[in-house]
């Protein structure tokens, strides 16, 4: 069998490796690429032009955006939704229940926690997300983190558990902020730090 043969095109445009399990009633938008083995479920929801690597479980109720590269090994859980351009690095752990136990299981909706990453984060390779937390813009997670609070926008979060120690740009530079709070990146777009957590982009 060619590499070619390999692959489906859906209805949608979405392209999908022939080993790939894709339950019916799924969403998955135009131009979306899904790799090796991946399970999406019949009540997900993938945007346009992502691309879901090998092993990857997308799981009932999980609402993915536009342009989000999701990394081998990575399973997105009931109460997970992604904005547009999140990436996911490789076998980063979402969570969806705080208090799991197996004689006692909570195993429904009304025990999953929301889990929120917002346009442009970024998540690094075997970090973990507690459920119920927000991600915020451009949030920048290093790999290994273990993330147990919420994330603002354009901070670089890092250890166990996770600290703010730095910022970054959308585009991926390190902002300095002057004494007036204020920071350029690599591309000209500037920034602003208003309280200690709390820095906005302002072009």
């Amino acid at each position: 069998m060619s590499a070619a043969e390999e692959v489906l095109t859906l209805e949608s445009g979405a392209r999908v490796h022939r080993t790939a399990v894709i339950d019916e009633g799924a969403q998955i938008g135009e131009g979306t690429r899904i790799w090796h083995f991946s399970h999406v479920c019949p009540k997900a929801v993938i945007g346009r032009n992502c691309s879901i690597g090998q092993n990857v479980l997308v799981a009932n109720q999980v609402t993915i955006g536009d342009h989000c590269k999701i990394q081998n090994n990575v399973s997105l859980y009931e109460g997970v939704i992604l904005e547009d351009y999140v990436f996911c690095g490789p076998s980063m752990v979402f969570t969806n229940v705080l208090t799991p136990r197996c004689e006692f299981p909570r195993a429904s909706s009304e025990h999953y926690h929301r889990t929120l990453i917002k346009r442009g984060a970024s998540i690094g390779a075997n970090a973990t997300i507690v459920c119920g937390i927000t991600l915020h813009e451009g949030a920048f997670v290093a790999a290994g983190a273990v993330v147990t609070r919420d994330v603002p926008a354009y901070a670089l979060v890092a250890g166990v558990p996770a600290r703010v120690i730095g910022w970054m740009s959308a585009y991926g530079d390190r902002l300095e902020f002057d004494e007036a709070g204020f920071a350029t990146d690599s591309q000209g777009h500037r920034y602003q730090q208003t309280v200690e957590y709390d820095v906005v982009r302002l072009s």
